[in-house]
């Protein structure tokens, strides 16, 4: 039993807890958990399943989150737990994104000793990152906090699926974010993810006002999320909202998870995409997965 308490929940009358970490709000029995897998009921309090859990652990380069505009050329030390509140049919990985703690071997590395480790591989910096980092905001503002102080940065690679408060306890300690804006519908969002579009357009524009440094992935799936009038409407949204300088990503959809059927995005199709977005004044676009 992980004994680390959640710090965004409350009591419900019929011996429910309600996790108010992200738009879900699930409401949790005893000893079962949200939709994230990872935050559970146990005996009347939320417990982060993963705290100090990694079930992941890399050395990338800063372009692999992908942030190109970010100190280029440097290293950053890739740590993940299970867990994601979405539930998006093309995951990548989604053996550990889909997963629960105890269907993954993981390591036993608190904080302070993350921090540790970033400094003895001699990444500049530590990114949360491979699954929805949000899921185990305890962990990683604990770990971001220390960070800081130790003069390393903090790069968070997410949906960005989250309530206002909590994210208001990470953003001091963030230093970027990738961020990926899955497509500019709701609908398609509730279809393939299982979300909506508005919380993750609110997180991206708290970012921003936080000065937060932010790039954009967009992932294109054939027939889902391709139409060139919604991509054009996603651009003006950014640049409307003073986020014409923030790269965006448009990346190369392959068949993966329970999208086996769907053919790998046609190249044409991101240049169009990356065509729309100059059009619109996206000052820097790149395509990804070519």
């Amino acid at each position: 039993m992980n004994n680390n308490e959640c710090r965004y929940y409350w009591k419900l009358e019929d011996g429910k807890l309600e996790c108010l970490l992200c738009p879900h709000h699930c409401h949790i029995a005893d000893g079962k958990t949200g939709i994230c897998h990872s935050r559970c009921n146990h005996n009347g309090v939320l417990v982060s399943e993963v705290y100090a859990k990694p079930c992941a652990l890399a050395i990338d380069p800063i372009e692999k989150k992908p942030l190109y505009h970010f100190h280029p050329g440097t290293t950053c030390l890739s740590i993940a737990c299970t867990g994601c509140n979405f539930r998006c049919l093309n995951c990548q990985n989604y053996d550990i994104s889909q997963a629960s703690p105890e269907q993954v071997d993981h390591y036993h590395l608190t904080p302070e000793e993350i921090v540790v480790l970033c400094q003895k591989h001699q990444c500049p910096g530590i990114a949360y990152t491979y699954t929805e980092p949000l899921t185990y905001l305890e962990y990683i503002t604990d770990t971001a906090r220390l960070a800081h102080e130790a003069g390393l940065w903090n790069i968070l690679v997410t949906a960005g699926y989250v309530c206002q408060e909590p994210l208001k306890e990470l953003l001091p300690y963030l230093d970027a974010a990738n961020i990926d804006l899955k497509s500019f519908s709701d609908d398609i969002y509730k279809k393939v993810s299982g979300g909506h579009l508005q919380p993750v357009l609110d997180t991206i524009l708290a970012m921003k006002d936080a000065g937060v440094w932010i790039e954009l992935t967009n992932l294109v799936i054939p027939g889902i999320n391709d139409d060139m009038d919604m991509i054009r409407k996603m651009c003006r949204w950014l640049k409307d909202n003073n986020l014409a300088k923030a790269p965006l990503h448009f990346s190369r959809f392959f068949p993966r998870y329970k999208m086996q059927d769907i053919p790998p995005t046609p190249l044409q199709t991101l240049q169009s995409a990356k065509q729309v977005a100059e059009e619109e004044g996206i000052r820097f676009v790149y395509l990804g997965n070519v």
